[in-house]
């Protein structure tokens, strides 16, 4: 590939999860927050820290059923059991930012198009132009039973229904053009029925009439996060996403991954730079390397080993470990309908790392698979602006250990030496978040229809 061009910068976004913080132990330092996920005040404290580092976006994850709510062992010793439902938190959220974008996890399995396309529009409107979806076709198995099903919709199916739901969504996104909406109160028009489209979509899993009845969003669409590494996810995303959301641990691995997905936009008539790939970093940042290293080795003595053996087990698709040695060899673990890619990675790290099962159920806890940092601000900014400047990533999904500390540190430490290096704004110059992101705003698939004809 081509070096970047010496004005491309690195775009963040931050993760949170469940509590709020992604290690699984995190929460148990005494100066961490405990709470921090059913609080309101920790949100816009964490939010307002984000514009303070001028981040690009926060990124809430979600999951809608809880994991492991048959193991009450390893389910007391998670703190990922109670988390508020997104739109809600978004939306409050809304009103006390100005530049931060604000994104969640909405899966595709069991949800209606109908209705994520109107809360996403809606949190576009209240953000002005602030919203993202991460769509997910969902990997937790016992989502299932909360939906009148027995079973989880097999790994492939769910993809070619995500394909679709995509696709209905954006096109109510369009249901009317920009200016529909006149609202003249001299000749008492309030809609322009010139510009409004009904959707008819009759397809393999949706029948949607439309239109929807929230106008246009402010971005044209919300921005669009896929996640996933499978052969459908990166088709999916290649397609129609404006970023992806992936988990990369190796410089090699993310340069392999980066130039596959951007090698395949061609063929769906787009750019590489409409879309930006952000591997997910776990940072332990010291002003020392011994004082990041002993950040991380404390936390790894908090983890609870069955609930990261659990853990490990749901994210392999629901692989029962019990009858493995946890000290003995990996096994040659292989995807499943739950989960394609997960399993043969998490094996490929364990044995790069040298690590027994139980040792990559602690890795695990610590970072899941994806880019571990440990170190001073300035050998982190150096590793990141390496996977930048080597096509590996388009920036990254930064993933706090503790709240509010790690988040602290890194705005405060980590984004001022990028900064230096001319790798990172330091004031916000845009508005929207594919502003931020330096995305186009999308063309409405009506008019596209009309020029095409």
């Amino acid at each position: 590939m081509p070096d970047r061009d010496p004005k491309e910068q690195l775009k963040f976004a931050v993760f949170m999860s469940g509590e709020s913080n992604y290690h699984l132990a995190g929460w148990r330092l005494p100066e961490s927050y405990a709470d921090s996920g059913i609080r309101l005040d920790r949100w816009i404290e964490f939010a307002k820290t984000m514009e303070r580092g001028k981040l690009d976006m926060l990124f809430i994850a979600d999951s809608i059923g809880t994991h492991g709510a048959d193991d009450p062992d390893s389910l007391r010793f998670n703190p990922k059991t109670d988390r508020l439902e997104p739109f809600t938190l978004l939306s409050a959220l809304a009103g006390v930012t100005k530049h931060i974008g604000l994104a969640a996890t909405c899966h595709t399995t069991y949800n209606e198009p109908f209705h994520v396309a109107r809360k996403f529009a809606s949190l576009d409107h209240l953000s002005g132009g602030r919203a993202g979806w991460n769509f997910v076709t969902g990997a937790n198995a016992e989502d299932a039973h909360n939906f009148s099903k027995e079973q989880h919709t097999p790994h492939g199916e769910r993809y070619d229904r995500a394909e679709e739901f995509a696709d209905v969504v954006m096109g109510l996104w369009d249901s009317f053009d920009d200016d529909a909406f006149v609202r003249d109160k001299g000749s008492g028009v309030y809609l322009d029925t010139n510009k409004f489209h009904i959707l008819n979509h009759h397809g393999k899993y949706f029948e949607v009439k439309g239109p929807l009845s929230v106008p246009r969003p402010p971005q044209g669409h919300p921005v669009l996060i896929q996640a996933g590494k499978s052969e459908p996810a990166k088709e999916i995303s290649a397609r129609v996403a404006d970023a992806v959301f992936t988990s990369q641990s190796t410089l090699a691995d993310a340069q392999a991954f980066y130039a596959d997905v951007k090698g395949r936009m061609a063929k769906f008539g787009r750019s590489p730079d409409t879309l930006k790939i952000l591997p997910g970093c776990v940072i332990f940042c010291g002003r020392t390397e011994e004082e990041a290293d002993e950040k991380y080795q404390k936390l790894g003595s908090l983890i609870s080993e069955p609930a990261a053996v659990r853990l490990l087990s749901e994210r392999m698709g629901g692989i029962d470990l019990s009858p493995y040695d946890l000290d003995g060899p990996l096994p040659d673990f292989e995807g499943n309908n739950v989960r394609m890619s997960n399993p043969p990675a998490l094996v490929k790290l364990a044995r790069r790392e040298g690590l027994t099962l139980r040792g990559l159920a602690m890795r695990f806890a610590a970072a899941r698979p994806h880019f571990l940092l440990k170190g001073t601000p300035k050998s982190i900014a150096d590793r990141m602006e390496e996977w930048f400047k080597g096509h590996a990533c388009d920036g990254f999904i930064y993933m706090p250990v503790t709240l509010p500390h790690a988040l602290d540190d890194f705005v405060d430490l980590v984004i001022p030496e990028l900064q230096r290096r001319g790798l990172f704004r330091k004031e916000y110059e845009t508005r929207t978040l594919r502003e931020h992101l330096g995305l186009p705003r999308p063309e409405s698939v009506f008019a596209r229809r009309k020029a095409a004809e």
